[in-house]
């Protein structure tokens, strides 16, 4: 690899994914004040709400995330909206 060209605090980072509790290590430069233990050794910790393998698109399934209620509340309007 080239010299000097990589940032000085690229190091092994946990990711993981909220939304169905899946972990990974990779690198990354991403700040964070969160660790977690993984495969016996301390990393950093990075929170995702979404990854490969919770997306759609990678998994194949339709997949509704509701936060706060928000579809439920919608739905209620519009089955209100469709009586009149």
């Amino acid at each position: 690899m080239k010299k000097g060209i990589h940032p000085e605090n690229y190091r092994p980072v946990v990711f993981k994914d909220m939304s169905n509790g899946d972990v990974f290590l990779s690198r990354s430069t991403c700040a964070t004040k969160e660790t977690i233990e993984f495969e016996g050794q301390t990393y950093p910790l990075i929170k995702l709400e979404i990854s490969n393998t919770s997306h759609p698109f990678y998994t194949g399934k339709s997949k509704l995330v509701d936060t706060a209620g928000r579809v439920d509340r919608f739905l209620s309007r519009y089955a209100k909206s469709r009586k009149q």
